[in-house]
């Protein structure tokens, strides 16, 4: 079945989801609810045809008249409910079932939201009201600002000395960094530190596992009871490089991806050794105390973007030294900036006949043990000495061992 009398099912199905939910809310006896199963089912099914049979006009005709009959409901069930939600929702099922026409799957998503929304009441007043502190809403408003705001007006331009700096660039650190802490906070509130933290580490990883450090060792220096599954969280974050190094290889350049299997395999292993064994710590560890109520911190997400800028810096100056002298000193150096950019331009030159696959070994790990120099920096600068410590060795020992591995395995040739 495909075209109109499919769509027309999709309709009728979004009317009975949400009517199937508003059916078991709406009680019974004279203070029931005024829309249920079949209410939202003939709801959507009018909005489809009139949709169908008379455009957006008929539809908009229609629209207005179920919000007055939605109106003239809730003033007759505002004395013992005075919320608008099911009346709210009677006018959007009709416009829903009209989407449905011509775009059956959206229409559907929004309506599965829409449903969540609905059963979702008393867990979301309950944190709303009950968990979230002011100071955490103060902190979503400060990232929102920062990423509508004031990121948008921040130049994407090479600026300053050597052309190093671009404000945009930057600016995206600091929202990552904002975003991953909030991440974790939320993650710690809903699991408890002992698993937030590790499960967010290996999350926010596959954004920027650089970020994510800093970002955990920040919440380890505020919060130094959730050191261990901070740190948990940091090494996690690592393994997300290696999985997406291999995504990207095998990408670009299949064989590229079988020369530095072998020692991609041996980083790997550590590292989720290394994530696996301080997950476990901090899960038989004494619970924490509750979080505290900031969200994330400004200040840290500053300290790292400022850092960051004088690497940046710092690397430009160096460059001019090097020059063209080698894919793997050029590698290096974009390793700074991000791991999986260089590995992509080396895979790159390989796939396009320029390189071969065992002379992008070495131009890869060294890309990626920049790039581990760079979390071990951002550790150093943003956390406790005792989260450098514990992090650095997960990192560093990974890299050698793949150093080895390649090594031993002939890959470097």
């Amino acid at each position: 079945m495909t075209g109109l009398p499919l769509n027309l099912l999709v309709a009728l199905g979004i009317g009975l989801l949400v009517g199937l939910e508003r059916e078991r809310s709406k009680g019974s006896g004279p203070t029931r609810g005024p829309a249920g199963l079949r209410t939202f089912a003939l709801v959507a099914l009018l909005g489809a045809l009139a949709m169908h049979l008379g455009g957006a006009l008929l539809l908009g005709i229609v629209v207005a008249a179920v919000a007055g009959l939605a109106g003239l409901a809730y003033l007759g069930s505002r004395a013992t409910d005075p919320g608008l939600t099911t009346e709210v929702a009677l006018v959007a099922v009709p416009l829903l079932g009209a989407m449905a026409l011509t775009a059956p799957l959206p229409a559907a998503a929004i309506a599965v939201i829409v449903v969540v929304l609905l059963a979702g009441k008393t867990r979301l007043h309950g944190f709303v009201r009950g968990t979230l502190s002011q100071a955490e809403i103060d902190d979503a408003l400060v990232l929102a600002i920062i990423a509508v705001v004031v990121w948008p007006q921040l130049p994407d331009r090479a600026m300053g000395p050597y052309g190093a700096i671009n404000p945009h660039l930057l600016g995206l650190v600091v929202i990552l960094v904002l975003a991953i802490g909030a991440a974790g906070h939320v993650m710690t509130r809903a699991l408890g530190p002992r698993y937030g933290l590790p499960v967010s580490g290996l999350a926010a990883g596959f954004v920027s596992s650089v970020a994510t450090t800093g970002a955990m060792g920040s919440k380890a220096r505020a919060e130094p009871a959730a050191l261990t599954a901070a740190v948990a969280g940091g090494t996690l974050s690592s393994l997300a490089t290696f999985v997406q190094m291999v995504l990207v290889l095998g990408a670009v350049s299949r064989p590229t991806l079988l020369a530095l299997a072998p020692a991609l395999a041996a980083g790997t292993a550590v590292i989720l050794a290394f994530g696996g064994l301080y997950t476990l710590r901090a899960a038989r560890s004494a619970a924490p105390p509750p979080a505290s109520g900031r969200a994330f911190s400004l200040g840290a997400a500053l300290l790292l973007a400022a850092g960051m800028a004088a690497i940046l810096l710092l690397t430009a100056a160096a460059q001019p030294l090097f020059g063209t002298a080698g894919i793997t000193v050029g590698a290096a150096l974009g390793g700074i900036v991000d791991t999986h950019a260089a590995a992509m331009s080396v895979a790159a030159l390989v796939a396009g006949g320029k390189l071969a696959a065992s002379e992008a070994v070495a131009p890869v790990l060294a890309a990626m043990t920049v790039n581990a120099a760079m979390k071990i920096a951002m550790a150093a600068s943003t956390a406790t000495t005792a989260y450098l410590l514990r992090v650095g060795a997960a990192v560093s020992l990974s890299m050698a061992a793949c150093w080895l591995t390649a090594f031993a395995t002939g890959a470097l040739g």
